[in-house]
């Protein structure tokens, strides 16, 4: 059963445990698909942290990765996305499964699709942990669908620097960030600790 977010937050952050449980249920259902990848393609940065954990509820250790760049900010995309790194491994005849953390626009999965076709992959698969509706690709697989960016674990102190941005010219209070991310399901504690991190450097 796939999942719905219901949450009036604009953001969603998913904890370490939700993660796991949700790729797990996602191993699960390929399994049960019948489908056997001979190769796992983690797609950079989102995907690799999945692809890992994939790997090992899949028993399979032949993971490779490649990179595609398109969002450069929160709800900012370049022009088109663009592969940046190619397949690190030989896909020629192979059946493929992909790994990415959501299926977004979805141009960025058409790209990786395209490019593993065009280098040889037998027979591909897509799998996601979220899927938005508004995505062009519609991956094989994915565990829930929501509206909401999505703040991944291994990502919250990007969205902290990113949001901040957005308020007094580059020069955000902590209250206002930690504010913005209330229902998102990151602790106020959590916010601040990254604050802390991120304005080290003067950037507060």
């Amino acid at each position: 059963m796939r999942v719905v977010s219901t949450s009036n937050s604009k953001y969603e952050a998913p904890g370490w445990d939700q993660i796991y449980d949700m790729l797990l249920s996602l191993a699960q259902r390929i399994k049960s698909s019948g489908y056997k990848a001979e190769v796992i393609v983690g797609v950079s940065r989102g995907g690799w942290p999945p692809a890992r954990i994939m790997s090992d509820l899949l028993e399979n250790s032949n993971i490779a990765n490649m990179k595609v760049e398109f969002y450069k900010d929160i709800g900012v995309r370049s022009r088109k996305p663009r592969i940046t790194q190619p397949v690190t491994a030989n896909v020629t005849g192979k059946r493929v499964l992909v790994v990415d953390d959501v299926a977004d626009s979805g141009h960025s999965l058409k790209v990786v699709a395209n490019h593993l076709r065009r280098k040889g992959a037998k027979e591909l698969k897509v799998c996601t942990i979220y899927l938005k509706p508004q995505s062009i690709f519609h991956p094989d697989f994915y565990a829930k669908t929501t509206r909401k960016w999505i703040i991944f674990p291994w990502e919250r102190l990007e969205a902290v620097r990113l949001i901040a941005r957005h308020f007094n010219s580059d020069r955000a209070k902590v209250s206002s960030v930690v504010s913005e991310l209330r229902d998102s399901g990151l602790s106020s504690r959590l916010v601040r600790q990254l604050w802390s991190i991120f304005s080290y450097d003067g950037r507060d």
